[in-house]
């Protein structure tokens, strides 16, 4: 019986072995390119897509648990002044009418397309494919994958709202409360209830779990066994998590040195690093989990509509 406990550990072991090799492939020249072809594309959609999701909560769901759930994970992945200026132009900014953002809308789905282009070609190279799919072919799969990978990151927030929603009426507390700690987390100053932030790092672990097997099995332009990337894609978002970590400790001295070096630009300067290093990890377990699968990919034979 498939037991995904023992492939995790049986993966875990295996990265162990292979981590020179995994280490020489963060030091490419070919992983650097790739991860800030994706870094930069990220800082495009960045904005507009928490923007389409408050927008979703707020105006068409009317569900201010999730939308606090959002700016609880803006915090978590960027703390400090950074994460309490993003809050709160997120809170100001997002429209009040009752409509989603349509322009943001169009403007995510085009810029997500290009996250994974870049993707696509890092992972045909780490599966050893050579043949990429024409640009039309990867904007449709693209496209689901942008449905898929937001719904998962919805689904997220929607957990976290929940369980605050949740403590609050077991508590005996209303939707006025709620909607001060919605006000009062979207400021620079306030820091995120405990609660919340337990409940939106449990959902957040298993959607990033659940995107990067979704990435790594549709994206690479050859069949790739499910069964095989799930127990490595665990590792590799526990990974993405641990960056966050080590993001946390040492973001002090980060930030002193990106405002003195970059004055305005400090936000977007603090998000194309963050997605620059997490590109490289995503890059990373794509040769590792690529590196252990040629028997289980096969492959599609090359066609005229198709470029190399």
């Amino acid at each position: 019986m498939y037991s995904l406990f023992q492939e995790v550990d049986d993966s875990a072991r295996d990265i162990r072995r292979r981590w020179p090799a995994i280490g020489r492939y963060l030091l490419s020249t070919e992983a650097h390119v790739y991860a800030f072809a994706i870094a930069a594309n990220v800082l495009l959609a960045f904005w507009p897509f928490l923007l389409v999701m408050i927008s979703l909560f707020r105006n068409v769901l009317a569900w201010p648990a999730a939308e606090l759930a959002i700016y609880v994970g803006v915090k978590d992945y960027f703390p400090g002044r950074v994460g309490g200026f993003l809050s709160y132009n997120l809170h100001a900014l997002a429209p009040a009418s009752h409509k989603v953002e349509w322009l943001s809308l169009a403007l995510l789905l085009f810029t997500a397309n290009g996250v994974f282009l870049p993707l696509e070609v890092a992972f045909n190279r780490a599966w050893g494919v050579k043949v990429n799919r024409s640009l039309l072919k990867n904007q449709v799969v693209s496209m689901g994958l942008i449905f898929a990978c937001g719904g998962l990151a919805l689904l997220s927030a929607a957990l976290g709202g929940a369980a605050q929603a949740a403590w609050l009426k077991a508590t005996g507390h209303g939707l006025s409360a709620l909607e001060d700690q919605l006000t009062g987390l979207a400021t620079a100053a306030s820091a995120a209830p405990p609660l919340l932030m337990l409940a939106a790092k449990l959902a957040s672990i298993p959607m990033t779990i659940l995107s990067l097997v979704l990435v790594y099995v549709y994206l690479p332009n050859t069949k790739v066994s499910i069964k095989h990337v799930l127990p490595r894609a665990v590792l590799i978002g526990l990974a993405l998590e641990a960056l966050k970590w080590i993001n946390l400790l040492i973001w002090p001295w980060l930030f002193a040195k990106f405002s003195r070096e970059f004055g305005v630009f400090v936000n977007s300067v603090t998000i194309l690093t963050w997605s620059f290093l997490a590109g490289l990890v995503v890059l990373a377990g794509a040769e590792w989990v690529a590196g252990n699968s040629h028997d289980t990919v096969t492959p599609p034979p090359a066609s005229s509509g198709d470029s190399g």
